[in-house]
Parts: structure tokens; sequence; C-alpha cells
């Protein structure tokens, strides 16, 4: 297959449902708080009961205001809602409202690893609820189901890609990407577990030099980056598969089945008017002045890739930018520790290094710790005064982030002061050294790679207490 890929040109689409971080539903004042008992985050609105009307909530268009102008979007001075039909068990009044011909955000992109993906258009709309299948497992998998409308109503930003992505990479980092960007701009917890943010694939394939796409696929049911990652390349091969055999893709929606590492045919693909949409009676068109756009352009806080341009012009690599920016908690924590006057070297040493290792052993978040900014700040301070070696701060810092305790009070209470008096460290290092003969007889007949023993050997006798330049210093000098 490896081979057979080197004559196709991939071209992948995504379309990513954020469910927006509002209190209350998009036309209704019920409750979006996830995790409740089922069927309890309901009214009549929701339920499209006969005499109701929707009421647009304010803070939905910030939001989606607010994610256009992060996405280099425009945001028209007019946007309305549409219905768009369609008939399912947990879509309660047969239609769900969103944005057809005039959405609120069009013509942004989306910027990876310098390329810009365009990102064609974005758009407001009502979440449908959630079906589970239970029962004895039959043909179809399940005997009934049941239907939870909690989720209905919840506000949804749909952002709808360019086909510009050409491979399952682009395709994760792009979705990587745009998670950052909603987290940190506070319109979405970006959490794919509990679905409040779901991405559709549409992927085709086309002969390389072709101008023309070929027949795309849409797969839904994605709920994690690898998991995407895996439904475009089983679908890749998939489809060249048929097209090397003579057939022809057809134009539907699949489902990913992650534990089967496959796609299966769910329907075939509706188009627009097959879900007849019209101006939805029941709301205004919606006027977005200037000013409007302006003011929400104001409270934008940093964007990742601006944040990883500020650290990397710290002087971190680019990969520990990355992985920092990657885990807001952590980026969080790491700016605030850089306000507090904290170097930045020794700062993300830390950062990357002890508190990092924790982090992924415990599978917790910093948030999770104990260890607050003004703690490792303290603790990069006595370093820097030369109170403690950065030896012996990697073997507190974990107790810290288990304790809280601060670094000062560890350092007084086990005794752990840097020893500096250069008398007190000759004395060790000559014991070191008159305990060592054969490795001082090689170290004097070349083997210079010896010093490393000794300083390890001068650090154990003074638990780390010892001043490395110091010690390596009167090493040098005794060894001759």
């Amino acid at each position: 297959m490896e081979s057979l890929r080197d004559k196709y040109e991939v071209v992948i689409g995504l379309e990513v449902h954020a469910q927006l971080k509002t209190k209350s539903k998009i036309f209704a004042p019920d409750s979006t708080e996830f995790g409740s008992e089922q069927n309890t985050h309901i009214s009549a609105i929701t339920l499209g009961m006969p005499g109701v009307l929707p009421v647009l909530n304010k803070e939905v268009v910030n939001m989606g205001i607010l994610t256009g102008l992060a996405l280099n979007c425009t945001i028209p001075p007019r946007c309305k809602f549409d219905r768009k039909q369609y008939f399912y068990p947990d879509l309660p009044k047969g239609y769900q409202i969103s944005q057809y011909d005039e959405p609120i955000c069009v013509n942004g992109y989306l910027e990876i690893k310098g390329k810009k993906i365009g990102i064609t258009r974005a758009h407001l709309e009502e979440d449908a609820g959630k079906l589970v299948h239970a029962g004895a497992a039959g043909l179809a998998g399940s005997s009934y189901s049941l239907v939870d409308l909690n989720r209905a109503g919840t506000p949804l930003l749909e952002i709808v890609s360019e086909p510009d992505m050409r491979s399952s990479e682009e395709a994760r980092m792009y979705m990587e990407e745009l998670r950052n960007i909603v987290r940190y701009i506070g319109v979405c917890d970006g959490n794919l577990e509990e679905g409040s943010m779901r991405c559709d694939a549409n992927i085709s394939i086309m002969p390389k030099g072709a101008k023309e796409f070929g027949t795309r696929a849409e797969i839904k049911n994605v709920n994690s980056f690898s998991a995407l990652q895996r439904a475009i390349e089983y679908e890749i091969d998939r489809q060249i598969e048929i097209v090397e055999e003579g057939g022809k893709v057809v134009q539907e929606t699949r489902l990913w089945d992650d534990n089967a590492r496959e796609t299966r045919s769910m329907r075939g693909k509706e188009d627009a008017h097959d879900y007849r949409y019209f101006p939805e009676p029941d709301l205004m068109p919606l006027e977005i002045s200037r000013e409007w756009v302006e003011n929400i352009r104001k409270t934008m806080s940093e964007l990742p890739g601006q944040k990883r341009e500020r650290y990397m012009g710290l002087g971190l690599s680019e990969y520990d930018a990355s992985v920092i920016v990657e885990q807001m908690p952590l980026a969080m924590f790491f700016d605030k520790v850089l306000e507090l006057g904290a170097t930045p070297k020794i700062a993300v040493n830390f950062i990357m290094g002890e508190i990092a290792a924790y982090l992924k052993e415990e599978k917790i978040e910093i948030t999770d710790t104990k260890l607050t900014p003004e703690n490792l700040v303290e603790l990069i301070q006595l370093i820097e005064k030369a109170v403690i070696s950065n030896n012996i701060g990697k073997q507190i810092i974990i107790d810290m982030m288990k304790d809280g305790e601060k670094a000062s009070a560890i350092v007084e209470k086990r005794g752990l002061s840097q020893i500096t008096d250069e008398g007190a460290i000759k004395e060790i290092v000559q014991k070191v050294v008159d305990a060592n003969a054969p490795q001082v007889e090689a170290y004097r007949n070349g083997k210079t790679q010896l010093l490393g023993f000794f300083v390890g050997q001068v650090m154990k006798e003074t638990k780390g207490r010892a001043n490395p330049q110091t010690v390596n210093a009167l090493l040098k000098e005794i060894l001759g």
C-alpha cells in the first residue's frame, strides 16, 4: 500500500464542533452543566413545545466573534439563523437551528508549522441530544436506545476548514492547534472525551498532478487526536484499494470504530438541499457593529502561537515552548513564575525535567499538585544565591509538589544548605582522593574521565551539599 500511495494525493478537510462554555443554552435558560442526571436540563423551549420561542444568548455570539477573530476570520456585519430539517430521535423539534448562507465568521485561517490552513466559515448552532444504545446485543449491536436531552440546545460553533490538509499528520496538528486556541481564549474546554469538541473528517484521494478532487467520504465519531490520525490512514488505504480495483468511491458518511480500527458505512452523505434550509422565522437577522467586534477583540488573551514565539524569544527551544503551550495549566503556571522574576532557563529546566516527569507519572496537571509559582521562584533564587546546589533543588522539588512546603523550610529542616567553605570542601576532597588510590593512578595516567567519579564521591560524602564548581577546581588541583 505504501508504494500505491505514491500515486495519489490525499485531500483532507475538517469540520470541528466546539461546545461553547456558556452557563445556559443557546436559545433557552437551561443549564449546560455536564454529567447531570439524564433529562434534568430541559425545558419547553429545548423540547420545542407549541407556543414557545427561542431567545438568543448574547454570550454565545460574543464567543463566536472572539473565536472568529482568533482564527483570522472576517466577521460580517450581518448574520442570520436558519432551520436545518432532519428527523432523529435525539432532536426533539425535528429541526436544528443553525446558520447556512450567512454565518457569523468567514474566510479565516489557522497556521501550523508555517502553513496556512484556510477556514471557510464558522457558524453557530444548537446541539442535538444523546442516544444511549443498550440491551442485549443483536445484529444492530443493541436491542433498544435511550435518549438524554440534557445536551440538546447546547451552543456549538462549527468550524469548517478548507480542504487544505494533505496528510493525517497535518490534520492532527490542525486539530491540536485549534483545540489550543479555543481553550486559551476561554470559549471551549476542548474535552474530546466528554464530547465538548468533536471532529468530522472529509477525505478524498486523487491521482498526483490532478486538479479535480476525488469523491469524498465523511468520517464521524472521531474523539481523540490519535483516533483522527488512525481513521484518516485507514480511509486513505480503503479509497486507494477501491480505485486500484477499478471501483468508484461513493459519497457517504462513515463511522470510525476505534476498537476494530476501521470505518463503516453509516448513510449516504447529505447535501445542503437535503436539509431543506430556510430562514428561522422566530429569530431576526443579527446586526453586528464594528464597535461590538472591536470591543471583543480587546478582550482576547495571548494566543498559543504568540505564546510559543514569546517563550522562544526567552531562549526556550521550539520543542520546550510547544510542550509547555500544549498543557495550558502548565503554561499559566510558567507565566506566573516568569512574572515573579525567575530566570527562564532555570525555571524551564525544572518544568521540563522533574516537574514534567512527576506529572506524567502521576497522570495529573500542575494544578493538582501543591507547588505554587512563588515556591518554585524561591527555590530558583536559593540555587542562584548558592544557598543550595541544583542537585539539592532537584531532590526537594518533588516534596514541594506533594506537600506544598517552601524550599527554604525544607532546606533548614534537613540541613541542606550548600557547603561553600573551601577549606571544609578541601578536607573532604583529600579524603576521597586518599581512599581511591587505584583511580588516582589511572587518572594521572591519562584516564581523565575519572574526574566525574571523584566528583560523585565528594557529592556523596557531602550529601550533595558541596559547591560543584569548588569541588571540580579542588579535585583538578589535588589530582594534578
